[in-house]
């Protein structure tokens, strides 16, 4: 499965676009997480990687509803006629997307809550082509904090919980800091060492290497 990122808007945020090149062919479906892009020339890079590869968004998924994943989500749902999929968990955030871009700095005069299609749960799978991802519950950063697993080609896209070195913070609205740390625990470091996680924000890192080094996650036998 090819793996293209973009970082956009202030808060440095990680948006994936997911498709299948089993092929080895230019174009066909694709999925978009996190569409976080926010000023016109972070919408017009994302749009033209899309155009240039002949890739059509099937489906809109978020790892979680906190405001600085979602500014793009309402840019793709229009042209693509899609609606976002994410956890229930985390409806109760797009009620307060105005104070929270308020507490960041952000002009909030712009409305970006999106319609949910479809909620997420982890006895759903989603499938891309020959590909598939299983769905992790991991709360604490959020109630409905996901990570996407793919098990062929031991990848996961992570969101905000675990990141290289470090992890989500659980100081905001609905974070859970012990909740998060027992989901990573018992949820995320269950995977192979090898797995590669990619983040809400910053580098790409290893099951192996948080396990190893994260300073947060305590340690355990495992």
């Amino acid at each position: 499965m090819k793996i293209k990122t973009f970082e956009f808007n202030p808060l440095g945020v990680n948006t994936y676009i997911l498709y299948d090149d089993s092929n080895n062919n230019s174009g066909g479906e694709c999925i978009v997480i996190d569409a976080a892009c926010i000023f016109p020339e972070e919408n017009e890079e994302l749009i033209d990687y899309l155009e240039k590869n002949n890739l059509t968004v099937k489906r809109l998924i978020n790892t979680h509803l906190h405001f600085d994943h979602i500014f793009g989500v309402n840019l793709l749902a229009e042209k693509y006629n899609l609606q976002l999929e994410a956890h229930k968990d985390d409806l109760f955030l797009l009620g307060s997307l105005e104070q929270q871009m308020k507490m960041f700095g952000f002009d909030s005069s712009r409305d970006y809550k999106p319609e949910i299609g479809n909620f997420l749960t982890e006895s759903d799978t989603i499938k891309l082509g020959n590909q598939e991802l299983s769905i992790i519950h991991v709360p604490g950063h959020s109630p409905g904090s996901l990570v996407f697993y793919n098990k062929d080609e031991d990848f996961a896209i992570g969101g905000d919980v675990l990141f290289n070195g470090s992890i989500g913070r659980t100081d905001l609205v609905g974070g859970n800091f012990d909740q998060l740390i027992d989901g990573i625990q018992s949820k995320l470091f269950l995977l192979p060492d090898d797995t590669t996680i990619y983040p809400g924000h910053g580098p790409s890192t290893t099951i192996g290497r948080e396990k190893r080094n994260n300073p947060f996650v305590g340690t355990r036998i495992y």
